[in-house]
């Protein structure tokens, strides 16, 4: 694009191109990144072409919209339309097709991605096949060991538990209630008179009483 030229070939090509109605702001906005076109050069080459009859210019309001002059356009006749809305059907189905294509690949991307990879898996198939040998040994030991609770051992430990916390329950009462009635007639509180007895109770010691 040379300076004089002021972008007039580059618009006037973009507009045949896209053959589609723009505004100055919209020419601007899609060339100014790439062929760095100012705001004004834009505005008043696109004015410059309609002067000149090389595009078409209409107002609507305050607003100006610039589109290719059609009549360098072969004219099309309604078999000829009828054909480019059949490729046109034709091929937004294709790019249906294709996007949902993209999807599933991209999924799939996404669940490789976060797989493990050959190296990781057969490091954790060692770790598997290592830890799987020690509950094996230990399993061994078990079953090995001669000192296994027989079924009655272990339901005479439960019942003997059983009668050790009821009796436990019992005696801790009725220690309570004598600690009670003397404290009746006892001047002093509760606490001063358990140091003085050297009495410890269970919640002094952190002890919880099971449950039956």
């Amino acid at each position: 694009m040379s300076k004089k030229d002021n972008g007039l070939t580059l618009i006037l090509a973009y507009l045949n191109e896209k053959n589609r109605p723009y505004s100055t702001q919209d020419v601007f906005c899609n060339l100014q990144k790439q062929h760095g076109l100012g705001k004004m050069a834009v505005v008043k080459a696109m004015e410059q072409l309609a002067l000149e009859g090389k595009i078409k210019e209409k107002t609507y309001g305050k607003q100006k919209i610039y589109f290719a002059d059609q009549a360098q356009f072969k004219a099309v006749n309604d078999g000829d339309l009828k054909v480019m809305d059949s490729q046109i059907s034709e091929l937004s189905t294709e790019v249906q097709s294709i996007n949902q294509s993209c999807r599933q690949l991209d999924a799939e991307l996404k669940e490789l991605s976060s797989s493990l990879t050959t190296e990781e898996m057969m490091s954790e198939i060692q770790e598997l096949k290592v830890e799987c040998a020690g509950c094996r040994e230990r399993l061994e030991r078990i079953k090995s060991a001669k000192n296994h609770v027989t079924p009655q051992e272990k339901e005479k430990v439960y019942k003997e538990q059983t009668i050790y916390v009821k009796e436990w329950k019992k005696r801790k009462r009725l220690a309570s209630d004598m600690i009670n009635a003397i404290l009746e007639g006892y001047p002093k509180s509760k606490k001063e008179f358990l140091d003085e007895v050297g009495v410890e109770t269970d919640e002094d010691c952190k002890v919880v009483l099971p449950s039956t």
